[in-house]
């Protein structure tokens, strides 16, 4: 399996994100994914950046400043609209 490390937002940085985080690493596994995940609110992912070495991130609140990698709006993967769809883009952004 492939390791990859993907930062997840939301407002609080504990429920949805959370959430978030296990929905990728169940979707992800069945493409051999092994996802590690940091769940942060939105005030957190600027440190958060400087202390992980993220692929993407997935967020479902907005979050301030652009980084240097993809940066995912996972809103529709968690309440279960365009799944399929967000999955594809994060597929197509780890090849």
């Amino acid at each position: 399996m492939k390791k990859i490390k993907i930062l997840t937002v939301c407002g609080s940085g504990t429920v949805s994100s959370s959430m978030l985080s296990e929905k990728l690493k169940d979707s992800l596994a069945e493409y051999g994914y092994k996802v590690v995940t940091d769940e942060v609110n939105p005030g957190g992912v600027s440190g958060a950046m400087v202390a992980g070495d993220f692929d993407l991130i997935a967020f479902t609140s907005p979050i301030p400043g652009t980084y240097d990698i993809p940066t995912l709006n996972a809103v529709g993967f968690l309440t279960g609209f365009a799944e399929e769809e967000f999955i594809e883009e994060v597929l197509a952004i780890l090849k």
